[in-house]
């Protein structure tokens, strides 16, 4: 079937032991990006099937949907994602668990690092649909839509590079890497973008480099520590049950990693 692959069933993939081959060749396989790509495809011929000779209008939603991602992004990575209270609910705490704790936990393992389809779908269609759909009708919404599946598909990509094992050629996604991984590893309270730090700029979450803000010590566990753990028990108790990985608050990979997969300089 479309959305099954041997290279899935069953297999965990560390992107600091892949090679930019091997990260194709999972990534194209991986049931999530094969969704995008056929809804950005769909989407495609659902414009042509409803064209009604708007190309200002859909070239508009395009565009704009293109513009409103990252400031998304940043909004749901910084204050939902970060925030603690998903955690604190016994219905929320497993889609926080799956969605960003366990990423942090252990920001090399693939499989956790890909959004959640009953997350990224619902998101990004409340986004898109409305902004198309307000320039230029069904033909717009459509237009929009298969637009954000393709920036998504695009920022998933970028999201591997930049915890890969691999030095990219490209300045600016060397430098993109760079900020991603420090906010892994040194300060997760800033550098909250993927490939686009302009909202991190303006709204003063933005660093440089490592000397520019204290190291945190909830970079691993995002606060759930094992006081929250006791308060809170349901991410504890998911991470602990029988065959599940061992994602309990103080397991984190921490010191064994080295100065440069931080990100420091």
């Amino acid at each position: 079937m479309f959305f099954r692959s041997r290279l899935w069933d069953g297999r965990k993939h560390y992107l600091d032991k892949m090679t930019l081959g091997d990260l194709g060749r999972a990534y194209m396989a991986y049931p999530a990006i094969r969704a995008y790509a056929l809804l950005a495809v769909v989407s495609a011929v659902v414009v042509v099937a409803l064209w009604d000779g708007r190309p200002l209008g859909v070239a508009a939603a395009m565009a704009l949907a293109v513009l409103a991602y990252p400031l998304v992004w940043y909004l749901l990575h910084r204050y939902v994602l970060h925030g603690r209270y998903l955690y604190k609910n016994a219905r929320t705490a497993p889609l926080w668990k799956r969605v960003h704790y366990d990423h942090h936990q252990d920001p090399n393992d693939l499989g956790v690092l890909f959004g959640a389809l009953y997350t990224t779908l619902p998101t990004i269609a409340a986004v898109t649909l409305p902004i198309g759909w307000l320039l230029a009708g069904p033909v717009g919404a459509a237009a929009a839509f298969g637009t954000g599946m393709a920036v998504t598909c695009a920022y998933e990509f970028c999201h591997c590079i930049q915890h890969l094992a691999y030095a990219p050629k490209s300045r600016f996604i060397s430098r993109i890497k760079k900020l991603h991984l420090m906010h892994h590893y040194h300060n997760e309270q800033g550098n909250f973008g993927i490939t686009n730090f302009l909202w991190d700029r303006l709204l003063g979450t933005f660093y440089g480099d490592s000397q520019a803000i204290p190291r945190s010590a909830t970079n691993f566990n995002l606060g759930y520590d094992e006081a929250e753990g006791e308060r809170y028990p349901w991410v504890k108790a998911l991470s602990t049950r029988p065959g599940a990985p061992d994602n309990s608050p103080d397991n984190s990979p921490g010191d064994s990693l080295g100065s440069d997969a931080r990100g420091g300089d």
